[in-house]
């Protein structure tokens, strides 16, 4: 394993995993530890309903784990917001968001090369996928082959959440209006030197049991916030609409010139109201969703908040410029010492 003379930024989000977070915090400082030059840990407690943040404040005491930076969020939110709390947050050279329930951290040293290398994004995927319900993984390829045809790349495969991103790439995305959604698709679609990266590792910890409901909803925020297809799609169907009712008034007037024994009218006209009502229900929900989410954009307050936020009472990175603080002193001293004797 190498070293890197950088400084790295870790982003971790956990919610009620109180008995497995000392362990899951000891594990990683030790493989990062000495693997780059300074790093912090950013863990992102997700509304915990368990002991967690009370773990949490004592692994950041005098005799806790160092480098910690914990920021406790008083309601519940997606992961990608959570993610984005830590990465507005980093310090580092380097930002790794890295799951680590289901991410293996001893992959890190081999992104972490790539990004030294030159890589402005690394993604890395693992092949090993959690077990998830028939209707889930229905709606999860339905998901990214919508996304992909709408902004041409697989969310899931090409912009997984295990990550690193340089510093230059966390500052183009807080330029824009909504980070904590555009952070997801970003950094595969904004023109950026990337790497993706496949492994295989079995999950440390049963990862938390994913909802469709929530991850439709999800789902649709990103479809309508990433893309201009919600509104092309409102004018094609228009059009459509259009060009078939036009279609059908040309059969109504064909089938009254050339047809005698029709009954008046009843047929053609509830043709007609059915086909265009279920027209007219497509356009209006598609446009629907659209507003709603710029009056979401428009109307709604801050994504989260933070109810606490505490740092490790021991820093490497104080340790060392005290030194090298104390070694200036010890020179300086020297030296007038020396020029008094002369």
């Amino acid at each position: 394993m190498g070293f890197f003379p950088v400084f790295l930024s870790v982003v971790f989000v956990l919610r009620n995993r109180a008995d497995h977070i000392e362990n899951i915090l000891s594990d990683a400082i030790e493989g990062i530890a000495n693997l780059v030059r300074d790093y912090e840990l950013i863990i992102i407690d997700n509304a915990s309903e368990d002991d967690s943040v009370a773990v949490l404040k004592r692994l950041t005491g005098e005799d806790g784990q160092p480098n910690l930076q914990v920021y406790a969020l008083t309601k519940e939110v997606d992961t990608d917001t959570a993610c984005w709390v830590g990465l507005e947050n980093a310090l580092g050279d380097f930002v790794a968001v890295i799951d680590p329930l289901s991410d293996d951290i001893h992959f890190l040293p081999t992104m972490l090369e790539k990004a030294a290398l030159g890589a402005d994004v690394v993604f890395a995927t693992n092949e090993r996928k959690p077990p998830q319900s028939l209707a889930y993984r229905g709606a999860y390829a339905a998901f990214n082959g919508i996304y992909k045809w709408f902004n041409g790349i697989h969310l899931a495969e090409e912009a997984p959440q295990y990550r690193i991103l340089n510093k230059k790439v966390v500052n183009f995305i807080l330029q824009h209006a909504q980070p904590a959604i555009s952070y997801r698709h970003l950094p595969a679609t904004a023109g950026f030197a990337r790497v993706n990266l496949r492994y295989r590792a079995a999950p440390r910890l049963a990862p938390s049991k994913k909802h469709l409901g929530d991850s439709i909803d999800r789902g649709m925020r990103l479809l309508a916030s990433t893309t201009r297809t919600p509104m092309r799609l409102v004018t094609s169907l228009s059009l459509f609409g259009a060009v078939a009712n036009l279609l059908y008034s040309c059969y109504v007037v064909a089938i009254g010139l050339f047809k005698t024994n029709v009954a008046p009218g009843w047929i053609s006209l509830s043709l007609q109201q059915s086909g265009m009502f279920f027209l007219i229900s497509l356009v209006l929900l598609v446009l629907g969703e659209y507003i709603l989410h710029m009056a979401t954009l428009s109307n709604e307050g801050p994504l989260y908040h933070v109810g606490q936020e505490f740092t490790s009472a021991r820093l490497t990175r104080r340790e060392k410029l005290n030194i090298e603080e104390i070694a200036a002193i010890e020179a300086a001293t020297t030296g007038q010492q020396i020029e008094r004797m002369a």
